[in-house]
């Protein structure tokens, strides 16, 4: 009897030992996408133990243009177990999960306030999903900024994307750029530069601090600020290195994670206006390069197409094809972000 009590206070003990430090494998954003990955990602990963306060544990940081892997296969990486922890691209994976692009449909963000009560609401619907289908648990969902557009040829309205070739980086914008008689084209980030020098396309879509950093108005003339999208991004970790953790290493890791996210979203503001101004040739222009393209100040007809682009465009070509993937996707949705939108 004294024997078992003893074994299983053995055992208790052994369950309820800190799980050994490690080295975990981390694939960050691109470096070519900026300040962000430059300034708040890459620090947060290169001081982990200190950042979440899991002594003995350190990062491997890569940013995935360093890696040779495509930012399209990081869902399969993440539940294949190569690495541990994944700066998400979502917009690039919603291919694999389209799940996803519910959090950030056309005209869905107009505004980071939006942006946050958007994440809110369904990034818990994505978490389980990755959960149940790429063996990974969501730590937090982020944005780029308002997804705004550059243009070589000379524009005036969205009406002018008529004809024009327009890169783009989900198919819910293709979806909208093909409604305003543009030709989507999905180009990567880091090939966009060269593909508007040499006229693959003719406009490109993206935040303008990301632009300025991949000089982007070295070969463009023409911007306008309108916010199509706010370009969600998250971290994802394998459900296996999670679970690996004991309770309170997770609540630490995430506790971490959710300082980092809100960062994020500061920094995302704060780089905004500035960039703005920095590729137009305006002051102050803190945080980049100054450039002169022209700033084309959207229209009424602007504003109202993609105001109303989620109920026209963009949730109803979403919803089949979300809903093809993973059944009751739009009626998630619906009961909480649609009903936080009056839809």
């Amino acid at each position: 009897m004294i024997r078992q009590i003893a074994t299983g206070a053995a055992a208790l003990a052994v369950l309820s030992m800190p799980v050994a430090a490690q080295t975990l494998r981390v694939m960050g954003q691109p470096v070519a996408t900026g300040l962000i990955q430059k300034n708040v990602e890459q620090p947060f990963f290169e001081n982990f133990a200190v950042q979440t306060g899991l002594d003995g544990f350190a990062a491997d940081y890569q940013p995935v243009d360093v890696t040779g892997i495509k930012d399209t296969e990081q869902l399969r990486i993440l539940k294949g177990g190569l690495f541990d922890i994944v700066s998400l691209r979502l917009s690039q994976v919603s291919r694999d999960e389209p799940t996803i692009l519910g959090l950030d449909l056309v005209g869905l963000n107009p505004d980071y306030a939006t942006g946050r009560e958007t994440v809110a609401a369904f990034a818990p619907v994505v978490d389980a999903q990755l959960q149940a289908r790429f063996n990974t648990k969501l730590l937090g969902v982020w944005p780029f900024g308002p997804q705004v557009l550059f243009c070589e040829p000379e524009i005036t309205s969205l009406a002018d994307l008529k004809g024009l070739k327009v890169r783009v980086y989900d198919q819910n914008l293709a979806e909208f750029v093909s409604l305003v008689g543009g030709t989507p084209v999905p180009i990567g980030f880091p090939e966009v530069q060269q593909s508007l020098a040499r006229g693959v396309v003719d406009c490109a879509i993206t935040g303008p601090s990301s632009a300025n950093s991949a000089g982007w108005p070295e070969v463009s003339s023409y911007t306008m600020p309108i916010a199509f999208q706010l370009a969600m991004n998250g971290y994802g970790i394998n459900l296996d290195t999670w679970n690996g953790l004991t309770p309170d290493q997770q609540d630490r890791m995430q506790a971490g994670f959710d300082a980092l996210t809100d960062r994020i979203w500061n920094y995302s503001e704060e780089l905004f206006d500035d960039a703005v101004n920095c590729n137009t040739g305006a002051e102050p222009c803190e945080t980049g390069t100054l450039y002169d393209l022209t700033l084309v100040a959207p229209t009424e007809a602007d504003k109202a197409l993609v105001g109303t682009a989620v109920a026209n465009v963009s949730f109803p070509a979403w919803k089949e094809v979300c809903d093809a993937t993973n059944p009751g996707c739009s009626d998630a949705w619906m009961g909480t972000v649609g009903t936080a939108r009056g839809m």
